[in-house]
């Protein structure tokens, strides 16, 4: 046996005691306020305070970028060209009106000067291309003292240094350790809780119990996020036999949703962790995972799972990729195909106190989950839009781009008519083939009316 010297010994009772007050304050303070579902509103005053800190450096950060006569933050718009909403025939049109004095109906089929409106709107989309810019982080207005915030990070005073300093101290040293205990509280309790409630027999009881420990499960790792959360209209949010939409940032959308509402997941069967996860989850609750090679059964398991009016909603992301939060693209339509209640939910971050956007081109997930949990806070707001149903003159598009816009309405983000894909993907010949037709339609359609006259 050793023995331990009395300063040993000292040290030894200083971390227990240290380790002892700390879950306590965590078990007082954030694990029994997220089981039954109340705040102390810690987070709120912890958002206030930063807000005044961050007001404070960019005035400071400011006044010395005009001192020292540098740009302080990198040039960032929705739309870097002036664009007015003209038709392809009326462009044209002008086109040769300033390089010649007769009007479109006299002119020839063709005439050369047609390619500068191709090459000017080629080099417009090269330069602000609508797609591209939507899957990168935007340059904040103001500094929130996160280095990877401002690309022109450089030393202004001593004071913002030090400050600056300690914002990091904060973050890796108490905040990340803090989150990483409760991130790994909450997916624990929710493998073993959920694997406990599948032992139960069916019934109200099983089901009582699923949605709660679902639910206090995914309100401590919203915690462990730091997540200040803003939720609109609650009276709309979705029920049994439904089929809720929203648009799509980060793989925290789901904790964000789920840590308000009861949901059945539905996803790819995973290894690892998240199979562990996975595998305990469907336990509990009729959660819908398929493997790779039956995703042309999942429309058939949906339309199942929708039918039963006493399973949970099923949450699907339908732009089936991770937008900055700037925008929503295009709706993939299988979800609307179903017939079933669409629950529309707009999600907006404020990423003034941590960019919840997930590059997944650039980043990994333990690299992605690694900057959230060194930021400031992820804060948002949540809005439950009325339930949606199918008309019966619409398709499953039409009504795919209905509940889009309304989503983009209601979070006031860009409505794009692009698929998401296309980050990882060629643009289809189809939109080549469409800006063809409408030019051969004009030329043709001249031709045919002079015929005519």
């Amino acid at each position: 046996m050793f023995l331990l010297l009395p300063f040993d010994s000292l040290i030894v009772n200083l971390l227990g005691i240290s380790l002892t007050v700390l879950f306590t304050l965590l078990l007082v303070f954030i694990i029994v306020p997220a089981i039954f579902g109340v705040s102390f509103g810690i987070r709120k005053l912890y958002m206030k305070t930063l807000l005044k800190i961050f007001a404070w450096a960019t005035l400071r950060m400011e006044r010395g970028a005009k001192e020292k006569n540098h740009q302080l933050y990198k040039p960032y718009t929705n739309g870097i060209i002036a664009k007015d909403p003209t038709s392809l025939e009326e462009e044209i049109k002008e086109i040769r009106r300033s390089g010649s004095s007769k009007a479109l109906d006299n002119t020839p089929e063709f005439e050369l000067s047609d390619i500068f409106y191709f090459c000017r709107k080629g080099m417009e989309t090269i330069m602000d291309d609508e797609v591209t810019k939507r899957f990168s982080a935007e340059e904040l207005e103001s500094w929130n003292l996160l280095s990877r915030t401002n690309y022109n990070f450089q030393y202004i005073s001593l004071r913002l240094t030090v400050l600056w300093g300690l914002g990091v101290l904060i973050r890796y040293c108490f905040l990340l350790p803090l989150r990483i205990a409760l991130a790994f509280t909450g997916i624990s309790l929710l493998v073993v809780g959920t694997t406990v409630v599948g032992y139960l027999p069916n019934g109200r009881f099983k089901e009582f119990m699923s949605k709660h420990v679902h639910l206090m499960c995914y309100r401590i790792c919203v915690r462990a996020l730091t997540a200040i959360i803003t939720y609109h209209d609650r009276e709309n949010r979705p029920r049994n036999g439904g089929i809720c939409v929203a648009n799509h940032t980060s793989p925290i959308d789901v904790i964000i949703l789920a840590s308000d509402g009861y949901y059945a997941m539905v996803g790819q069967v995973h290894g690892g962790l998240m199979g562990v996860i996975q595998r305990a989850m469907v336990k509990a609750c009729p959660h819908v995972w398929f493997e790779r090679s039956e995703v042309k059964d999942r429309h058939l398991r949906l339309t199942e799972h929708v039918q039963d009016k006493s399973k949970l909603p099923i949450l699907i992301f339908p732009e089936g990729t991770c937008i900055n939060n700037t925008s929503v693209m295009m709706f993939k339509k299988g979800s609307f195909e179903i017939g079933a209640t669409v629950y529309p939910v707009a999600i907006k971050y404020d990423p003034q106190f941590g960019d919840a956007f997930w590059n997944s081109s650039k980043y990994g997930m333990v690299t992605y989950l690694l900057r959230m949990m060194t930021s400031w806070a992820i804060v948002c707001s949540v809005w439950y839009l009325p339930p949606m149903t199918r008309e019966a003159d619409e398709d499953a598009v039409q009504f795919a781009n209905r509940v889009k816009s309304a989503i983009a309405r209601q979070g006031g983000l860009v409505d794009l008519l692009w698929d998401g894909g296309l980050k990882r993907e060629k643009v289809k010949d189809t939109f080549k083939e469409e800006q063809q037709k409408l030019y051969s339609k004009m030329i043709v359609g001249n031709h045919e009316d002079r015929s005519r006259s």
